[in-house]
Formats: structure tokens, C-alpha cells, sequence
């Protein structure tokens, strides 16, 4: 894979893999749907745990925080969804237009809003199960803890990595 016809100023980035910006913009597009695989099966399972929860004959005996919290998550849960779907809609409109690097930069921005959803969600709905079962002190408690593991998980540790430079792949 030279620089021959007409990709010598096509070079992406030099971090030592010989792609064309074409190149390098397929394979960042298959590993960002991959990762929107694992968000989204994520998501389905919080979806799928919140759709029953309604039909679950304790749901009646919910007081008017738990159901607005409910209410909230369900919401939340449709937009972790669309989000999720988002890219491929994008990828369906604009196939074959070689716009590929552009709606890569797009979809990224797209699974960080996903990854940002889909903590909200996994918090909010570690509050609403710890609340019904144990409380409301316990789901503050819980929420703090989850609030900090997203944080550290999510945040903190990827931006760790790597922050010498150095590649991380």
C-alpha cells in the first residue's frame, strides 16, 4: 500500500499504519458501530427491565418520585435507543457519497452522546431499584456509588491512558 495513485497526500495520520484516509475511515466506522453493538445491548437490557416494570404488581405502590423517575428513565431509554440507531440512519442517507470521514466524526460525537446516556440510564435506574428495595437512603447511597464508578470507568481511566502520548492500540 504505497503512495501510489494518488493517495501520497491521502496519508491519515502518521501513527505507523500505512491506510488512506479512506482506509483509516472504514476501519474507525467498523469499530465505532462495534461499539455501538455492545451500547446498544446495554441499553436494550435497561430498556427491557423498565418496559416490565410497569406490569409488575408492585408498580402501583410506587410513590410519586419513584414513578417520576420511571417516567424519566423510560424517556431516557427511548433516546439511548435512537441515539444507538442514529449512525446507521446517518450511514444509510449518505452511503456511497464518499463522505465517509466526515460522518465518522459525526457518529463519534453521536456514541459519545450515547455513552453519556446510557451512564445516566444505568444511574438512574440503579436509583429506582435500590429505592424500591431498600430505600431511599440506600438509593442516594447507591447513586453516589454509581455516579463515581461512571465517572472513574467512563471518565477518568481513558483519559488516563495514554496520556503520555504514546499510542494506545
Amino acid at each position: 500500500m504505497g503512495g501510489l495513485g494518488g493517495r501520497a497526500g491521502a496519508r491519515a495520520h502518521d501513527d505507523g499504519r500505512d491506510e488512506s484516509r479512506n482506509e483509516r475511515a472504514d476501519r474507525n466506522w467498523d469499530e465505532l458501530m462495534q461499539e455501538l453493538r455492545v451500547m446498544q445491548t446495554g441499553a436494550q437490557i435497561l430498556s427491557g427491565f423498565l418496559l416490565a416494570v410497569a406490569f409488575q404488581p408492585r408498580f402501583p405502590d410506587l410513590d410519586e418520585v419513584q414513578v417520576g423517575l420511571y417516567v424519566a428513565l423510560v424517556g431516557l431509554a427511548a433516546v439511548c435507543s435512537l441515539l444507538a440507531l442514529a449512525p446507521v440512519a446517518l450511514h444509510r442517507t449518505h452511503f456511497a457519497q464518499g463522505r465517509k470521514p466526515e460522518l465518522v466524526v459525526i457518529a463519534g460525537r453521536i456514541v459519545a452522546a450515547d455513552l453519556l446516556a446510557i451512564g445516566l440510564l444505568t444511574i438512574g435506574v440503579t436509583t429506582l431499584i435500590v429505592d424500591v428495595a431498600l430505600g431511599r437512603v440506600a438509593a442516594l447511597v447507591a447513586t453516589c456509588l454509581c455516579v463515581v464508578g461512571v465517572v472513574l470507568l467512563w471518565i477518568l481511566v481513558p483519559r488516563r491512558v495514554g496520556r503520555d502520548g504514546r499510542p494506545t492500540d
